[in-house]
C-alpha cells in the first residue's frame, strides 16, 4: 500500500525532551501528523520516535521524505 499525501509541507510540531510519539507513515490519521490508527486498514504501521529535547520539530506531511519522520524537502518535488 502507498502513503497519501497528508500536507504538502510539514507539520511544525512542539515535542517533549523523553516522550515517545508515534508518526503517521500512511498519511490516513485524521490526528495528523500522528497515528490515530488508520494505518491498520492498509496494512502500513505508524513510525516512533523519541524526541531529544524539548523543542518544535518539523515533521513530514507528504510523507515521502527520506529522513522521516523529519521532513527533508522531499515536499518540494510533488
Amino acid at each position: 500500500m502507498t502513503a497519501v499525501v497528508a500536507q504538502k509541507a510539514p507539520y511544525a510540531q512542539a515535542v517533549e525532551a523523553g516522550k515517545t510519539y508515534y508518526w503517521c507513515a500512511c498519511g490516513r490519521s485524521a490526528n495528523q501528523p500522528f497515528c490515530d490508527g488508520s494505518h491498520k486498514a492498509v496494512g502500513m504501521a505508524p513510525m516512533g520516535f523519541t524526541a531529544e529535547k524539548t523543542d518544535t520539530v518539523y515533521l513530514c506531511g507528504c510523507k515521502t521524505s527520506k529522513n522521516a519522520p523529519f521532513c527533508d524537502g522531499s515536499h518540494n518535488a510533488l
